[in-house]
C-alpha cells in the first residue's frame, strides 16, 4: 500500500475537494473557479503518470480504503492497464477543460459555470475510481454518479433539445443502471462476495449448482454496460445528448463517459468471469456480433445526418463498436487494438467536437452544408477536423490506423474473415461522411456570409495539442502498444 497506494486515492480526493469548493470561491471570485478545478486536475494527471510509471516499475499495486482488506473493505487495483485507463481519464479531461474554461462563456449563462465546473470534476474523479476499483458495489456507486453528472452536463444549458435529451439519457441510464445492480444481486446471492478476485473464484464453483443465475447475472451485465456505453442497439439516448450538449460535455462524453463503460465490461470478462462461464454460453460472440453491427449502423446513420455534432455522435456509436469487437474477437492482437482505440478514439472523437465547437463559437453554424468554404476562413478548426477525420477513416499517421490494424490483425488470425471485413467497409463508409466535408471547406467557393467571432488563444491551443496527438498516436505508437501487450499478457 503506502505513499503511491495513498495516491491513487488523492486523485479522485483532490477533485472532490475542488468539486465541493469551486462553488464556494465563484461567490468571492467568480474567476478563480475555473482554475481551482484546473488545479485539481492537473494534479491528479500527475498523479496518474506516476502512477503508471510506479506500476511498470514495481507491479500491481492493492490499496485497501482505510486499511480493510477485502471482503469487509473496498480495494482499488493500480495495474498497468487500469493505470493506462486513469491517465487517459485525467489527461483528456484535463485538456478538454482547458478548452472549456473559454468556450462555455458563449454555451452557459454566466451564473451556472461554476456549477458547470463543479460537475465536471465529479464526473472526472467517478471515471477515475470506476477504473481502479475491484468492488462491485463501489463500482455501482460511481456508476450512479457518472451518470447523474453527465446527465446534468448535458441539460446545464437548460434549452428545450437539452432538457429532453438529458431527461431520454436519465431514464436509459437507470435502466442499465438497474440491470446492473440486479445482476450484482445474483452473483451476490450466489457467491456472498464483492470484490472481483473473490467473485471469480466462487463463480468457478458456483456455476455448477446455480448456472441460471450466473446467466441472467451475465447477460444483465452486458445489457447494463451496453446502454451506458452506447452499443448498439442500445444507444437510442446518445445521438440528441451529444448534439444538444455544450461542446466540452460533447466531448466528454464521447470521448469518455461511453468509453470508461466498454473499459469496466472489460474487465468484468476477463476479472470477474471464470473461464468456465465464458465457455458455457457464448458471451463475447454476443459482444462481437452486436460490436460489428454498431460499427456498420452507426456509419450509416452518420452518412444521413446534415447536423454536424450529430453526425459527430452518431460517429460515435461506430467507433465504440471497435472496442466491443476487440473484447469478443478474443485475440491478444484484437484486445490491444480494441484497448489501443479507447485511447485513439477519445483524442480523435474529442478534438472533433472541439473542432465543431470553434466553429459553432465563431460562426454559429452547425450544418454540413453551410461549412462549404469555411477552410479558407477558419483553418485551424477545419485542419484540426481535417486531422481528427483522418484518423476515423483509418489514414496512415494516425492513430486509427493503428487500432484498426490491430483489430484486423486479430480477426485474421482467428479465422474470422467476415469481421476482417466489418473494419475495412467501416473505414470506407467513414470516408464517405468524412471527406466530402474536408473538401468542400477547403475545395468550394465560399457560399454563405459569416459574422466571425475570433476564437479564443486557449481553445486554438487545445486544438493544435490535439492535433499533435493524434499524429503522435500514428507515429509513435510502439510505447503505449506494448505497454498494452504487457498488461493483456497478465490478464490471461
Amino acid at each position: 500500500m503506502g505513499f503511491t497506494g495513498h495516491l491513487s486515492v488523492y486523485a479522485a480526493v483532490s477533485l472532490l475537494i475542488s468539486a465541493f469548493a469551486a462553488p464556494l470561491v465563484a461567490r468571492w471570485r467568480p474567476v478563480l473557479s475555473g482554475y481551482l478545478v484546473l488545479a485539481a486536475l492537473v494534479f491528479s494527471f500527475i498523479t496518474s503518470v506516476f502512477l503508471l510509471k510506479s506500476v511498470i516499475d514495481v507491479g500491481t499495486i492493492a490499496y485497501f480504503m482505510g486499511g480493510w482488506a477485502p471482503p469487509w473493505g473496498i480495494e482499488l487495483i493500480i495495474d498497468p492497464l487500469r493505470a493506462y485507463m486513469l491517465v487517459i481519464v485525467t489527461g483528456i479531461s484535463l485538456w478538454i477543460f482547458i478548452y472549456a474554461l473559454r468556450d462555455l462563456e458563449h454555451e452557459l449563462k454566466e451564473e451556472v459555470i461554476c456549477w458547470y465546473h463543479s460537475l465536471y470534476a465529479i464526473l472526472t474523479a467517478s471515471m477515475a475510481v470506476m477504473a481502479l476499483t475491484n468492488d462491485l458495489f463501489n463500482l455501482f456507486v460511481m456508476m450512479e454518479i457518472c451518470a447523474i453528472t453527465a446527465c446534468a452536463l448535458i441539460t446545464i444549458k437548460n434549452k428545450k433539445e437539452c432538457l429532453e435529451a438529458g431527461f431520454n439519457y436519465l431514464i436509459l441510464s437507470a435502466m442499465g443502471s438497474g440491470c446492473f445492480l440486479l445482476g450484482v444481486a445474483m452473483v451476490y446471492m450466489v457467491t456472498g462476495h464483492l470484490n472481483f478476485n473473490m467473485v471469480q473464484a466462487e463463480l468457478s464453483l458456483a456455476i455448477a449448482h446455480y448456472p441460471l443465475n450466473i446467466y441472467t447475472a451475465s447477460a444483465l451485465f452486458i445489457v447494463a454496460f451496453g446502454t451506458k456505453a452506447a452499443l448498439f442497439p442500445l444507444h437510442v439516448w446518445l445521438p440528441d445528448a451529444h448534439a444538444s450538449a455544450p461542446s466540452p460535455s460533447s466531448a466528454m462524453l464521447s470521448g469518455l463517459v461511453i468509453k470508461i463503460y466498454a473499459f469496466v465490461l472489460f474487465l468484468i470478462f476477463t476479472r470477474l468471469f471464470p473461464q468456465t462461464l465464458l465457455e458455457a454460453i457464448p458471451l463475447r460472440q454476443i459482444i462481437l456480433w452486436l460490436g460489428a453491427a454498431g460499427v456498420m449502423f452507426g456509419s450509416i446513420y452518420a452518412m444521413l445526418q446534415s447536423d454536424l455534432k450529430k453526425m459527430l455522435a452518431y460517429s460515435s456509436i461506430g467507433q465504440i463498436a471497435f472496442i466491443f469487437m476487440g473484447i469478443g474477437i478474443n485475440h491478444d492482437l484484437a484486445v490491444t487494438g480494441g484497448l489501443y482505440h479507447i485511447m485513439v478514439h477519445a483524442v480523435t472523437k474529442a478534438l472533433l467536437f472541439m473542432s465543431a465547437g470553434a466553429i459553432i463559437y465563431s460562426t454559429g453554424v452547425r450544418r454540413i452544408s453551410d461549412l462549404a468554404g469555411i477552410g479558407k476562413l477558419l483553418p485551424l478548426p477545419m485542419l484540426a477536423f481535417t486531422i481528427g477525420s483522418a484518423s476515423m477513416v483509418g489514414l496512415p499517421g494516425t492513430g486509427g490506423l493503428i487500432s484498426k490494424w490491430y483489430l484486423a490483425l486479430g480477426s485474421l488470425e482467428n479465422g474470422q474473415i467476415f469481421f476482417l471485413l466489418i473494419i475495412l467497409a467501416s473505414s470506407l463508409l467513414n470516408a464517405v461522411y468524412y471527406m466530402p466535408i474536408v473538401i468542400s471547406a477547403f475545395m468550394k467557393e465560399e457560399e454563405n456570409k459569416f459574422e466571425f467571432k475570433k476564437i479564443p488563444f486557449s481553445m486554438q491551443l487545445t486544438m493544435i495539442l490535439g492535433m499533435l496527438m493524434v499524429l503522435a498516436s500514428g507515429i509513435i505508437s510502439r510505447p503505449v502498444i506494448q505497454l498494452i501487450e504487457q498488461a493483456v499478457t497478465l490478464l490471461y
